[in-house]
């Protein structure tokens, strides 16, 4: 059994409420008494349970999201999961509240963050694109006491937070290997379409991607990535003008999370179905072209593991312990029409 606090009072020889005084740095208690209890726990292996103690205490957890404000049916799924996370966590005290802002400004992002407060908030998961001044501010936020969850966007040198979401690399490569063996030696042009390569998943995705396709299919050629920044019009031009230049084009990687417009510019131009169409994440489009064969192949990760991991990550933190790595780790799926 462990050791409970009554446990270590007599280890210690003292009162219980000399015990919880020492536990939760109250004060009224000798220096005496306090190294008698320090002792103790190192003696009788005492080992302080914070989230009985905020049981205890009905302290509420305060944690938020910061999600784009623009965005297609993914985001609208991460939207859906966070509502249902916050219902479901209720009873169990924690509070999820929801903010979303413009990412295309990473300064305006840096002075929202610079704005939060530990007595506000316990912990905030922000999927925002790379940028210096966003990982600084999650750098200060870090410092401030507030515990931070890089949500499905990384950012480099910010070792001291956590990230939720799929290693981007092997996610790029996986599309490289789809692709490569859905063509069978075919040789031909790849188009890759990005909504930004601002974006450090884009950047690992397309490192990954290229990785493989120059390894082992070299009889492909991938193009430089054409950027539709989100915007119907734009993408569907870019497109056109890749493919009626392009006509040995076999295969399209959408390497961003919405496939809707990118597919739909095809579609206004060609047939996509002679084409190996690889995509990123599970949208009611992606689903239903990958049902009529318009997509070959589906990269998803599943974010509704995704918004619980980041609450779970959160908590632990706060009660200074180790997260479980294996149930935090968003796997990489492949989907098909054929295991929808």
């Amino acid at each position: 059994m462990r050791p409970t606090a009554k446990d270590l009072a007599e280890a210690a020889g003292v009162s219980l409420a000399t015990v919880d005084r020492v536990l939760n740095d109250r004060p009224n208690v000798s220096a005496k008494a306090a190294r008698k209890v320090n002792e103790a726990i190192e003696r009788i292996g005492f080992v302080r349970n914070p989230a009985a103690v905020n049981l205890a205490r009905n302290r509420i957890y305060r944690f938020r999201f910061v999600l784009p404000l623009a965005g297609d049916q993914y985001l609208q799924r991460i939207l859906r999961e966070v509502g249902e996370a916050r219902e479901a966590l209720r009873s169990d005290l924690t509070d999820i509240d929801l903010m979303q802002m413009p990412m295309s400004d990473p300064h305006a992002v840096a002075r929202y963050l610079s704005g939060l407060e530990p007595g506000e908030l316990d912990g905030v998961a922000i999927m925002a694109p790379e940028s210096p001044q966003v990982r600084d501010a999650m750098a200060r936020l870090i410092e401030r006491g507030i515990k931070v969850v890089q949500f499905l966007s990384g950012h480099e040198k910010l070792p001291a937070a956590d990230f939720v979401g799929v290693n981007n690399f092997a996610a790029g490569a996986t599309a490289g290997k789809l692709v490569g063996r859905f063509l069978a030696g075919t040789p031909g042009k790849i188009m890759v379409v990005a909504e930004t390569m601002m974006a450090q998943d884009s950047i690992e995705r397309r490192l990954g991607f290229d990785r493989i396709i120059d390894d082992q299919f070299p009889h492909l050629v991938p193009l430089p990535s054409l950027e539709t920044y989100g915007d119907e019009r734009r993408a569907g031009l870019v497109i056109r003008r890749t493919l009626e230049h392009n006509p040995d084009i076999a295969a399209v990687y959408v390497l961003s999370a919405e496939a809707r417009v990118p597919v739909s510019a095809i579609e206004a131009v060609t047939d996509p179905r002679p084409l190996t169409v690889v995509v990123h994440e599970l949208t009611p489009f992606s689903e239903e072209a990958l049902r009529d064969e318009r997509i070959d192949a589906v990269i998803a990760q599943d974010p509704g593991h995704a918004v619980r991991s980041a609450t779970r990550i959160m908590r632990a933190r706060l009660e200074q312990r180790e997260p479980i790595v294996s149930q935090e780790r968003i796997r990489i799926e492949i989907l098909l029409k054929e295991n929808l």
